[in-house]
């Protein structure tokens, strides 16, 4: 059966007063309350609506003309998910782990036995709970406890009980639907502004599967248009608002082998709220005011009670699931675009498991590649190369690595080895640009983050900050001062990759490890400094670039946290006018429980006493790195204690700014400004600052240049 949108009006966000005022007694997203008016009424309307029946039959007439009305599409409703949604949900799902542990039996109503009937209610039970734990865990979060449970409605009194406890009380012929709600152990019988959605068990869902002739049959879409109405009605009362989207529920339609959704939209404060007629009322606004979309019916279930997650069925299921939930929690942390997207890998893999791959790597898995007068090309290298241990892969110059991302794969010519205290990366060009600098991070394998301090710098570096160089992108932030993301991806390494179809790496050292590839390429102001190259000029050019790229970081709500002379390159080749890039956003602050690295030197101090980031603390933390460029002295500090002590003196003494005011007066005045804001809400004015630094670039040098960004 298929779908049509029935009104005209547009579905809104609502948030009300409740019959239960109370929160989730678990669970990770904290309620908060509504600030909302709701229609007189309205309670005594919720608690009057009840009959199921009653409504369908004062929906007859508009079910016939919209039937009627839709004869030439041979569709009465919309669907509520277009096919190309279901299919990019299916590759996110690819390495999601779903098991359904009591089957469904089949055909439950050809037989008269309870004990089937019973069957089917925990085996709808057991496949809800799956869907839930399968799509939190992937989507949401494998650490926190799921804030949600499952339970059976008993239509007596409209209220939840566990399926085997009912059954055990002898309450199975009452027992109408099943319900995911939110977990509130001081309502253990559920409350209805705290269910996500709900499941309808009915003999008769089959019968209008895909291919059937049969029209919709309105006893069961009435039903479940009642339940979704019952369930708008209590989020719209609720003085707690659970719910971030209020304006829409889902209703699931199953029996023992066929499923399909229904979604309910629309605002229920347009309703007329009269109890003296209150199914008169009801079926009013579903016929003026609701938006409805119901499903095609498939197959869920096979012949011995295994649902096919995968196909259609079940997946329009789970999408509904995944709304409900994303209704509750907000937006995942981690996308169905961003899960889809390892399909490409996993394609690539297959690809190169049946030789159809052009990339071919021998048994070390890097190349040689040569420079040869007519035409460069790359040369395969037969030394075997035993690998023992997942150690951070160790690269040479010359040799050439393939990292794979999407559909497509690039090679990248190692050109220089880079080594700090904290990790190696590597400065490269792309074989086919070999003119072309570039940054070249190689991350720590999978398995490693946990025992080796190193592993995790290289976390930081490699995985996190592809994630905030991709957000940069996304929110289309432009500046030559912040570092772009060139590619980001997996390595390719020699041999077949067996990686598991449940997602994971395979046993091979390398599978998995993730590269990170960046431009422009400079010299770190660290290594300039070391070399007597730092000098007045070029502290007020930092001091300009680095503050432009805070202040274009920070329009996105993204602030570094890790300011300090290794993190700030300065970039000369084939320029006229040198600029500074501020690099190293791993540790980047995007959220209020994300926290800053903690630099004895260069941390800000409400970041030392805090853990966190004020709005000045990424320029307070610039003036200490300029301060250190001056040749100020930074005393050896062992512990926070002594940190801020020599912040609190350094300050107080005004040894920052007299330092700062040798090189210029406006990086004095800078100082004192950053010195009035530390610790405080208010926000840094970038650009005035902005202003007066670019004022102070020598003319002859910077005079005519034209900067956008600042």
């Amino acid at each position: 059966m298929d779908v049509i949108v029935q009104s005209n009006n547009e579905c809104l966000i609502l948030k009300g007063g409740s019959p239960d005022q109370e929160s989730v007694g678990s669970g990770t997203k904290k309620s908060s309350v509504s600030s909302g008016s709701r229609p007189p009424n309205q309670k005594e309307f919720f608690y009057r609506f009840v009959e199921s029946d009653i409504l369908t039959s004062k929906l007859v007439d508009w079910f016939e003309s919209v039937v009627e009305k839709s004869a030439p599409k041979k569709h009465a409703f919309e669907f509520p998910f277009e096919l190309i949604e279901l299919q990019k949900f299916e590759y996110a799902l690819e390495g999601i782990s779903f098991q359904q542990l009591i089957r469904m039996p089949n055909a439950i109503h050809a037989s008269t036995c309870d004990a089937v009937e019973a069957t089917a209610y925990l085996a709808i039970e057991d496949f809800l709970h799956a869907s839930v734990k399968g799509l939190w865990e992937a989507f949401w979060s494998q650490d926190e406890p799921i804030p949600f449970s499952v339970g059976c409605l008993y239509n007596s009194n409209l209220k939840f009980y566990q399926a085997e406890k009912a059954i055990a009380n002898g309450k199975l012929g009452g027992l109408c639907a099943t319900g995911v709600m939110l977990n509130n152990p001081r309502y253990p019988h559920g409350k209805w502004d705290q269910i996500l959605e709900l499941a309808l068990l009915r003999p008769d869902i089959g019968s209008l599967a895909v291919g059937s002739s049969r029209k919709p049959s309105l006893s069961v879409l009435g039903e479940a248009i009642f339940y979704a109405l019952r369930m708008l009605l209590a989020r719209s009362l609720s003085r707690l608002s659970f719910f971030e989207d209020s304006s829409s529920v889902f209703v699931l339609l199953v029996d023992s082998q066929y499923g399909g959704v229904v979604k309910v939209g629309g605002d229920v404060n347009k309703m007329n709220f009269d109890v003296n007629n209150i199914y008169e009322c009801a079926a009013e606004w579903i016929k003026t005011h609701s938006t409805i979309a119901v499903s095609p019916i498939d197959r869920i279930w096979n012949k011995l009670g295994n649902a096919n997650w995968g196909d259609i069925g079940a997946l329009q299921v789970l999408f509904a699931t995944f709304h409900s939930i994303m209704q509750y929690a907000g937006v995942p942390k981690h996308s169905v675009e961003d899960l889809a997207a390892d399909h490409s890998s996993r394609l690539q893999t297959r690809r190169i498991e049946r030789q159809l791959g052009e990339a071919k790597v021998n048994g070390n898995g890097l190349f040689r590649y040569q420079q040869r007068s007519v035409s460069p090309e790359i040369v395969e290298v037969h030394d075997a190369v035993k690998i023992e241990s997942k150690k951070p892969m160790k690269l040479e110059v010359g040799s050439v690595l393939w990292l794979e991302d999407s559909d497509w794969q690039k090679g990248y010519q190692i050109k220089e080895v880079m080594t700090t205290a904290e990790f190696t990366y590597y400065i490269a060009s792309h074989v086919e640009e070999p003119g072309r600098s570039l940054f070249l991070y190689v991350g720590s394998h999978p398995s490693n983050l946990e025992p080796a301090w190193e592993d995790m710098n290289l976390w930081y570096q490699v995985q996190r900050q592809t994630k905030i160089l991709t957000i940069m992108k996304q929110k289309g932030l432009s500046s030559k001062y912040l570092p772009q993301l060139s590619a980001s991806g997996r390595i390719v390494h020699p041999g077949q990759c067996r990686r598991p179809s449940s997602g994971g790496n395979c046993d091979h050292p390398w599978c998995g490890t993730p590269i990170l590839v960046t431009i422009p390429v400079g010299e770190t102001v660290a290594e300039m400094v070391r070399g007597g190259r730092f000098g007045s000029d070029e502290v007020i050019r930092c001091c300009h670039d680095c503050l432009s790229a805070l202040f274009t970081a920070a329009s996105a709500g993204i602030r570094h946290g890790d300011i300090r002379p290794e993190n700030v390159i300065c970039v000369k080749s084939g320029i006229r006018h040198p600029y500074f890039v501020l690099i190293g956003w791993g540790h980047a602050i995007l959220e209020d429980r994300d926290r800053p690295t903690m630099n004895l030197h260069f941390s800000s101090t409400y970041a030392l006493q805090e853990g966190k980031l004020c709005s000045a603390s990424d320029a307070e933390s610039l003036i200490y790195m300029l301060y250190y460029t001056c040749g100020g002295t930074l005393p050896d500090l062992d512990s926070v204690e002594g940190a801020l002590q020599w912040r609190e003196t350094s300050w107080s003494r005004r040894l920052i700014q007299q330092k700062l005011g040798d090189i210029s007066t406006v990086l004095k005045a800078f100082s004192d400004y950053v010195d009035s804001l530390c610790g405080t809400p208010y926000p840094m004015d970038y650009d005035i600052w902005l202003r007066r630094l670019k004022r102070n670039f020598h003319e002859e040098d910077y005079g005519k240049e034209i900067d956008a960004s600042g």
